[in-house]
This record gives structure tokens, C-alpha cells and sequence, in this order.
């Protein structure tokens, strides 16, 4: 990683560790929402990728029912994007990991990426003071960790998305 003073200073605010590991605690907390099973790490390189892009997130269907197959053939693009982003975002999502995990947002396990209940109250604290667009990330973070928990397996997810580990 660039060390932190020689960052643009679009990277320092948009790719800064604690914005991230916030988007990752909440799609973690998304995928755990009904089975209570970490997020796989591996489908944690997704996050970034998807919710940081204005139009991939605003493109995500509005219900977890939407199956990926039929939304990535609705969105021929996304699949060409979406590995691009992935690969170019890799060192940053690892950054947000191991951030998180520091200050005990996330939770790293065998079983894959847990977000730490506890910090709600302040997760959604450090919410409200902050852009429209900031709370739509977080909101479609978590709304995408609720939707990959549906779609699959990881190994089925990062196939049909064209991603590899």
C-alpha cells in the first residue's frame, strides 16, 4: 500500500480504512441476517467493488429475491466491471479488514467475516453526520450482504460474477 501521506487525496476520502471496514461491517452484518453465518472472506473483495460504484450500486435490484443470474444478464457489464474493480480494489479491502479488525468492527475467522453487534450505536452515530451518498453505501452494503447470502455459494457467486480468489 501507498503510505497514507503519499495518497491523492480522493483515496484518503474515498478509500480511507474506517469508510471501508464500515461498508464491510455492514454487508456482514447483511449476510448474518437471517442465518447468522459469516460473510465469506472472500466475498468480502466484493463489497468495495459493487457499493463504491454509483451506478453498479444504484443497478442492485430493489429485493433480496432477485436472483444474481438473471440481474447480471440484465446488467451485461457489471460482470467485465465488476472483476476489474475487484482486482484494482483487492489491497484496499484488505486495508478495511485488517482496519476493522483492529478496532473491533469485524471479526476475522475460518468461517470468513463477522461483524461485531456491539458497534451499532456507534457505527450508526458515525452515520448521521455524514453525505447522503455515505448512508446509501453503507444502506446498499448491507443490502448486498443480505442478497449474496441468497444467491449461492461463494464459489457459485464469484463464478457467475467472473471473479476469482
Amino acid at each position: 500500500m501507498t503510505s497514507w501521506r503519499a495518497r491523492s487525496i480522493e483515496e484518503r476520502n474515498l478509500l480511507n480504512p474506517g469508510f471501508c471496514s464500515v461498508l464491510l461491517w455492514h454487508s456482514a452484518l447483511g449476510y448474518a441476517s437471517e442465518r447468522k453465518v459469516a460473510l465469506p472472506i472472500e466475498l468480502s473483495f466484493l463489497v468495495l467493488p459493487f457499493v463504491l460504484h454509483r451506478e453498479t450500486r444504484e443497478s442492485l435490484p430493489r429485493n433480496i429475491k432477485s436472483s444474481l443470474p438473471t440481474w447480471l444478464a440484465e446488467q451485461p457489464i457489471v460482470r467485465t466491471r465488476i472483476s476489474e474493480r475487484a482486482s484494482a480494489l483487492r489491497p484496499f479491502t484488505r486495508e478495511a479488514l485488517v482496519f476493522g479488525g483492529s478496532h473491533g468492527l469485524l471479526s476475522l475467522s475460518a468461517e470468513g467475516v463477522h461483524a461485531n453487534a456491539e458497534m451499532k450505536k456507534r457505527v450508526t452515530a458515525g452515520l448521521k453526520p455524514t453525505s447522503d451518498e455515505v448512508r446509501a453505501c453503507a444502506k446498499h452494503a448491507e443490502f448486498l450482504g443480505r442478497w449474496l447470502e441468497k444467491a449461492g455459494d461463494s464459489e457459485t457467486v464469484m463464478a457467475l460474477l467472473g471473479v476469482r480468489p
